[in-house]
């Protein structure tokens, strides 16, 4: 008889870890669905409604770009960010053709780069870590070092990386509590509460810290460390920095009580109403890379797991990539109304990257059924898409979204990698 602890209940595991090993390995609907994002990876725009490639886009598809480009291709489209670097450090967001640059951005342009221009949504503070997270994987998938010898205008790109970093602590950092800083916006978006051009700062933005931004950012600062050449001499202890985020998010932005991440610390004011309670609201993207930055206990991954999936069991169609539950109200967010776009609508972008949260806890099984409704769905509308509504099921936004196929992608070669080993 099996008993509740010791021997007993790690042969369940085990035998519970053989089953779910054979599903993966035997569910056609993950081959169908890696096949159809190898089709959609030829390109490196962000998708059908975009001409622009996004970095924090291209950083959650270059593995399956790699699939289907040489390597020299993809090399030399995550140099051009560093083509147009700015001096103090920062990264733009996307890059497009000069000929389509007819949005309503403020557009950058660099004499290295004659035919592209460059925008930044500078509400944001993820560019720079999610170009030095790229740099990373096209490491960890070529072995082709080399890139960070690259030199652009004098200036290697080991050394444009830590460039970049230092611009966050410079210009993106609250010394009071020790953390990267942005304007207020929902989760990992990038538009602000108040109507008008919600991406750029203005005379009406709310600063905040939030833990989105400062995830990604021990993330970029942990893959800077394992890819910089021993022989660098680094002008920062970054290590030290990293840990000390960790504990700073810790004490401000972690609460203990409700198992669960504040959204935000107001450095300026809130934008929001003195009666509306945001703390009752679950981030969940944010959650999700903060498991990914190592900043939780294995209790609490499974405890902001279950609230996730709890949060999904509330709107018909939501799975737990549901950016947030419940969504902000019209009139405390009148840019974006509740189910549109971030507030609320669904983005398999960001929860599928919960097989990367899970795996390192030895939860494959919880992040398999995580996957599953985004699997099924993408097969359902034969397609890739930006969002959908968690009220209708619907899918909206752009068509053929690469951000959603390469989540897709790597999620599914984790889970099958895993079960390879569990068979």
């Amino acid at each position: 008889m099996l008993t509740s602890g010791g021997y007993g209940s790690l042969y369940a595991q085990q035998t519970n870890n053989k089953v779910i090993a054979a599903e993966i390995l035997g569910n056609s609907k993950l081959d169908t669905i890696q096949s159809r994002a190898l089709v959609l990876l030829n390109g490196f725009s962000a998708g059908t409604s975009y001409n622009e490639v996004w970095i924090r886009d291209f950083n959650t598809f270059i593995k399956g770009s790699l699939k289907v480009h040489p390597k020299a291709t993809v090399k030399q489209m995550l140099l051009l960010f560093f083509k147009i670097q700015g001096t103090d450090g920062n990264i733009v967001d996307g890059l497009v053709d000069t000929s389509k640059a007819h949005g309503g951005y403020a557009y950058r342009y660099s004499k290295l780069l004659p035919t592209w221009a460059g925008h930044k949504n500078t509400v944001e503070t993820d560019q720079e870590s999610s170009l030095i997270q790229a740099v990373r994987k096209y490491i960890d998938v070529t072995g082709d070092t080399s890139i960070l010898q690259e030199k652009i205008d004098g200036k290697t790109v080991t050394a444009r990386m830590e460039n970049a970093l230092k611009y966050v602590l410079k210009d993106r950092w609250s010394a009071k509590y020790g953390l990267v800083t942005g304007a207020t916006t929902i989760d990992w978006g990038d538009v602000q509460p108040e109507t008008g051009w919600g991406v750029a700062i203005n005379k009406k933005t709310k600063w905040a810290i939030d833990i989105y931004d400062n995830a990604m950012y021990v993330i970029a600062l942990h893959d800077f460390l394992a890819i910089k050449p021993k022989q660098y001499k680094t002008a920062t202890d970054w290590a030290g920095i990293a840990g000390r985020i960790k504990t700073n998010v810790r004490k401000h932005l972690w609460s203990a009580a409700d198992q669960k991440y504040i959204p935000h610390i107001y450095l300026n004011g809130s934008p929001f109403s003195k009666g509306f309670d945001e703390k009752n609201i679950l981030y969940t993207g944010g959650s999700i890379c903060a498991i990914m930055a190592g900043f939780n206990t294995p209790a609490e991954v499974k405890a902001i797991n279950r609230q996730m999936r709890g949060a999904a069991t509330k709107e018909k169609f939501a799975t737990i990539g549901i950016t947030v539950y419940p969504p902000y109200p019209e009139k405390e967010f009148p840019n974006m109304k509740p189910y549109l776009y971030q507030n609320a609508g669904d983005w398999t972008w960001f929860g599928g990257r919960i097989t990367s949260a899970l795996l390192p806890y030895n939860m494959a099984p919880e992040a398999y059924e995580d996957l599953k409704p985004m699997v099924d769905r993408a097969i359902q509308h034969k397609g890739f898409y930006e969002w959908y509504d968690v009220q209708t099921g619907q899918p909206k936004g752009s068509g053929d979204f690469r951000g959603e196929a390469g989540v897709l992608y790597d999620a599914i070669t984790q889970l099958k990698d895993w079960a390879a080993k569990h068979q």
